[in-house]
């Protein structure tokens, strides 16, 4: 094991986990070279079942032999930065959930075609920016059955280390890649529905839906909703039905509504 005990802040080796912002981390013209930030150790345990590389990782003292013993087993002859806690949180500018960060290399973003090879049910997430939300809608696309996800590119990163860390990880469970308009979806077989409150919107229990061969859920953003011309182009217009005049739900617990109500 390659243990490193840190004696300054400024220790070569330690940007990863301090000086580079997360699009730094990105590398947005390279992505396949660039990082991601897993923290926890549960979620860690799960973006390593699921075969990403570890790069480096920083770990409480105490928990070299406690809580990411197993953890610290796994990764090999990786950097393994320790310190204390107070002294990490220096470090990060933030409590480590758990006391421990992972640095992962990224992956190359697989095509939408091999993402929706063997899919049935998807969601297309558009212009939604808030790392939470992201998160937790991959979270209830993997407990609730969804088979893949699209996030257009002005939607915000899922390997975010909020976003990996509200998801608990279902970020590495569920297939997802980027897209540039859910209307190539029809090219895929598709059929799309666009949850938007609109005069013609159908509800969300209404029997067309779930007898769609292929669906596609389209959710975008809490204040503007989505743009017009994806709900003009969309198969169907859609609405959770509410009560006590209430409008609308947060877009991750409308996620969660619809990915139950249309699961197969």
């Amino acid at each position: 094991m390659n243990i490193i005990e840190i004696s300054s802040l400024q220790q070569e080796g330690l940007e990863v986990f301090s000086t580079l912002t997360e699009a730094q981390l990105r590398m947005e013209l390279e992505p396949e070279k660039g990082l991601f930030i897993a923290e926890s150790p549960k979620v860690i345990r799960v973006a390593l079942d699921a075969g990403w590389e570890p790069t480096a990782l920083l770990c409480e003292s105490k928990h070299i032999t406690g809580d990411a013993a197993d953890i610290v087993e796994r990764v090999g002859e990786i950097p393994i930065y320790t310190g204390n806690r107070e002294l990490l949180a220096q470090l990060t500018g933030y409590t480590l959930t758990r006391g421990v960060l992972c640095a992962m290399r990224r992956k190359t973003f697989p095509a939408v075609a091999d993402v929706l090879k063997n899919a049935r049910r998807v969601v297309v997430i558009e212009a939604v920016t808030d790392t939470t939300n992201i998160g937790a809608i991959f979270r209830s696309a993997a407990a609730l059955g969804i088979d893949a996800v699209l996030l257009t590119h002005n939607t915000c990163d899922p390997l975010n280390r909020r976003a990996v860390r509200v998801s608990m990880g279902s970020v590495f469970l569920v297939p997802w890649t980027w897209i540039d308009s859910a209307v190539t979806l029809h090219d895929y077989g598709f059929k799309t529905a666009a949850m938007a409150l609109c005069d013609d919107s159908i509800s969300l229990d209404d029997p067309r839906l779930k007898a769609e061969q292929r669906l596609a859920v389209i959710m975008g953003t809490e204040g503007d909703g989505l743009p017009q011309r994806t709900i003009t182009e969309a198969d169907y217009t859609v609405k959770i039905p509410m009560a006590h005049g209430v409008d609308s739900l947060n877009v991750a617990a409308a996620a969660a509504v619809t990915f139950w109500e249309l699961r197969r």
